[in-house]
């Protein structure tokens, strides 16, 4: 399972690797690729995780979160 995750604040390589890091402490997910160009993140996740778990984790570092679809 894949989501892609819009993300609003994202400005330097340090900004990736905050989201990254957040992300990667859930235990559901498996990977994490943060594209900072494209303002988005792919998350693929071993079991189902609720938008507003994975929105939480990015307001709580200091990111906003546009939109998440799955993939």
């Amino acid at each position: 399972m894949k989501k892609k995750i819009a993300i609003e604040g994202m400005s330097c390589g340090h900004c990736v690797a905050h989201v990254e890091k957040a992300l990667k402490e859930l235990q559901e997910v498996v990977n994490v690729q943060v594209d900072l160009p494209g303002k988005n993140a792919v998350v693929e996740l071993k079991s189902e995780v609720g938008d507003e778990v994975l929105s939480q984790i990015i307001d709580d570092a200091g990111y906003d979160v546009v939109s998440i679809e799955d993939l």
